[in-house]
C-alpha cells in the first residue's frame, strides 16, 4: 500500500489506475520507463512516462499479466492505514489516497511544469481543474513573500 500511495504521489495516477496496473503495461526502455494505460475516469488510452524513483518503487518485473501492486484494497482500512503514517510523520492533515493524486499536481507545478503537462498527467478534461492548484501554488508564492524578515537597510 505505501508504495502504491508513493508511487501515485510521484506519478500522478489515479488509485483506480494504479489498482489495474499490470506488468505488461509498463515499458522499460533504456533509461526511461512509461506506463500505457486505461484511465478508468476518462476511458482514454493513455501513457505517463514516469521517474527512475517511481520505477524502483514498482520493483522487480514479474509474469505480464501479474498485478504490480498485489493485494490493494480500497476502502476505510488503507485510508485508515494512510493516516496512521501522516500521524508517525506528524502530519496534521486528513490524508487519503487521493490526495497522492494532489500531491503530485502541486509539486509538479512548485516545480515549474507548466499547468498544460500537468492537466493532461492527471488527466483533466477540462483545464480549469487542474487552475485549483495553480491557486495553491499562487497563494504559496504570497506566503513566500512575508517569510524574509524586515532588515534595517538606510537609504
Amino acid at each position: 500500500m505505501k508504495k502504491a500511495f508513493l508511487f501515485s504521489c510521484l506519478s500522478g495516477l489515479r488509485w483506480s489506475d494504479i489498482n489495474s496496473l499490470i506488468w505488461k503495461k509498463v515499458r522499460d526502455e533504456g533509461d526511461i520507463s512509461r506506463v500505457n494505460f486505461r484511465q478508468e475516469k476518462t476511458e482514454g488510452v493513455e501513457y505517463l512516462y514516469i521517474s527512475k524513483q517511481d520505477r524502483e518503487l514498482l520493483g522487480e518485473r514479474q509474469d505480464p499479466q501479474e498485478r504490480v501492486f498485489k493485494g490493494l484494497k480500497y476502502g476505510m482500512t488503507y485510508n485508515t492505514e494512510i493516516i496512521r503514517w501522516c500521524n508517525r510523520a506528524a502530519v496534521p492533515k486528513h490524508i487519503t489516497f487521493h490526495s497522492a493524486q494532489h500531491t503530485n499536481a502541486v509539486l509538479l507545478l512548485e516545480n515549474g511544469a507548466d499547468i498544460y503537462t500537468v492537466s493532461k498527467i492527471l488527466g483533466h478534461r477540462e483545464l480549469r481543474t487542474t487552475q485549483i492548484y495553480a491557486k495553491i501554488v499562487d497563494s504559496k508564492m504570497k506566503e513566500a513573500a512575508e517569510i524574509i524578515p524586515e532588515l534595517n537597510i538606510e537609504l
